[in-house]
């Protein structure tokens, strides 16, 4: 009888790594994002300042010869400063979760773990949207109901975890 229980914590801890692994994914998908974001940021800025032969100023006002970069240039750079703003409360919540799913042998997450990382990848592929729009044609109503839908998604996100982690 012990070998067959062993087997059955084996299965749920394998499981449960699945699971957790499942929601580290997304996370790991917005990293890398996040890293094609700045790489395409400077390769966008760094021809704009030759171009312009701006010559740097350590000592100008914060983001005074940023300014002065055509709007498509600024598009990227500020997105990528979005990027490490509310996807930050996305990565701990995610990170939270996947701990909770390799802790929880016995207890079991509100709702599915298809919901949850159908979630979690929704709110990815709603923050590379955001960040194309904006890189790109950076219409505001548009940009905002992007912003707003991801929000909704990663508040859904929270307070799964939150019931989780109070349960």
């Amino acid at each position: 009888m012990g070998s067959i229980d062993g087997a059955k914590t084996r299965m749920a801890m394998i499981t449960d790594d699945s699971f957790a692994r499942a929601m580290l994914q997304p996370v790991l998908a917005l990293v890398v994002w996040t890293h094609v974001m700045w790489f395409w940021m400077y390769m966008t800025r760094i021809p704009a300042i030759q171009r312009l032969q701006m010559k740097l100023d350590p000592f100008a006002p914060r983001g005074a010869q940023m300014a002065t970069l055509p709007a498509d240039v600024r598009w990227k750079a500020d997105n990528y400063n979005h990027l490490f703003e509310q996807p930050t409360i996305f990565y701990a919540t995610m990170l939270s979760l996947a701990l909770l799913a390799s802790l929880s042998s016995q207890a079991s997450p509100p709702v599915s773990a298809a919901w949850i990382t159908g979630l979690a990848w929704s709110y990815v592929n709603l923050r590379v949207l955001h960040s194309l729009h904006q890189a790109l044609w950076n219409k505001i109503e548009l940009r905002f109901a992007l912003f707003f839908v991801s929000s909704l998604v990663l508040i859904a996100l929270s307070l799964i975890a939150l019931r989780w982690v109070f349960a």
